[in-house]
């Protein structure tokens, strides 16, 4: 287990080229699918609400980027709805770059739902004797659109690797098994971003804890820490508040901006 979440980290940490879209879907699923089942679990586990994972976590551990030099972007999904189609889900939220803040609506559409052939039970298997049913991953799609009236508002659209399981009661849990891990992340979204006024299309990714595909903009260890050379481009606030534990930087790091 521990082998595949390497493979999955080292294939995310893979650098972005320029502006455009590094586009690895086919390699991405190929690679990360070799630790799971063949079996297909999307119509079968339409019962259960998976909207939970991607409103779960504080939003001040939801790290992304957007362009060439890692400009730091937040990312709140603040809400959804799943449709009556159970893969779709209506979505809601708010993205902010600097100052601009800007609201979204759209959708995420599950295209797979995968088990894995061995459970992972984290640190010193404490989950081991947890009752735990099935682990597994969603594959999605996501198409969200931001106020077109907003300044600097675009429509981000791309794909998404969740970790999940389900537990000795039925209910479909965040998996977070694996968290004190270095390499740990969850809830990945990979994609672009596209300007609606100029159409410009920039590399945009966020996820849980680390970013996929970032390049060099994480060189930390055991932790998720921007490398010097980007504290200008939104990340300065970050280093205040984790590294060097400034008071005030932390209450700006954990401020509900979204409200």
């Amino acid at each position: 287990m521990k082998r595949i979440i390497k493979i999955i980290f080292l294939l995310f940490s893979v650098s972005v080229y320029g502006q455009k879209y590094y586009n690895k879907t086919s390699e991405w699923h190929s690679i990360i699918l070799g630790g799971f089942s063949k079996t297909e679990y999307k119509d079968s586990l339409t019962q259960l609400d998976f909207g939970k994972l991607w409103t779960e976590t504080d939003n001040n551990i939801v790290y992304g980027f957007i362009g060439a030099n890692f400009e730091r972007i937040r990312i709140k999904i603040i809400s959804t709805i799943q449709k009556n189609n159970k893969n779709i889900y209506e979505v809601n939220g708010k993205s902010v770059v600097k100052n601009n803040i800007c609201t979204f609506h759209g959708t995420i559409t599950v295209s797979s739902l995968k088990i894995y052939k061995v459970q992972h039970w984290g640190v010193d298997e404490e989950y081991k004797n947890k009752g735990i049913k099935k682990q597994g991953v969603l594959f999605a799609n996501y198409h969200f659109e931001e106020d077109s009236t907003q300044i600097h508002s675009g429509i981000f659209e791309g794909i998404i690797y969740s970790s999940w399981y389900i537990d000795r009661s039925g209910k479909l849990k965040y998996d977070d098994i694996e968290k004190y891990s270095d390499i740990y992340m969850n809830n990945e979204f990979i994609g672009t971003w596209k300007e609606y006024k100029t159409e410009k299309k920039l590399v945009c990714n966020w996820a849980d804890y680390r970013i996929p595909y970032c390049g060099d903009l994480d060189i930390g260890a055991g932790e998720f820490s921007p490398d010097d050379k980007y504290l200008k481009y939104g990340w300065q606030t970050y280093r205040d508040a984790y590294i060097n534990r400034k008071a005030q930087a932390i209450q700006e790091e954990e401020k509900q901006w979204w409200k």
